[in-house]
């Protein structure tokens, strides 16, 4: 599974309609209303890496009120969850 973090800006007047018509995409499992230089993060989780262009450069750049986007590509996950499944013995 290919996951990409994509910052948002939006047109400020927007703001909670651009995060519905991002979050409604295919390939989009998450938005998140954020404060900072930004407006917006969308968690596109995908199979391939030429899917991440399809749903982030044909689909949510495209979204009415998306003015600027940055892309990163996640290489590993860190998080508790994935921790304690790793280190579970299975005994609940």
């Amino acid at each position: 599974m290919i996951t990409a973090i994509v910052f948002v800006k939006a047109d400020v007047a927007r703001i909670a309609e651009v995060a519905e018509a991002i979050a409604s995409l295919d390939g989009v499992s998450e938005v998140y209303s954020v404060t900072g230089q930004i407006d917006l993060i969308a968690l596109v989780r995908v199979r391939e890496h030429d899917e991440v262009a399809g749903v982030v450069a044909d689909r949510l750049n495209k979204v009415d009120g998306v003015t600027e986007t940055e892309t990163h590509i996640a290489f590993r996950t860190y998080s508790r969850h994935d921790l304690d499944a790793a280190f579970s013995l299975g005994l609940e």
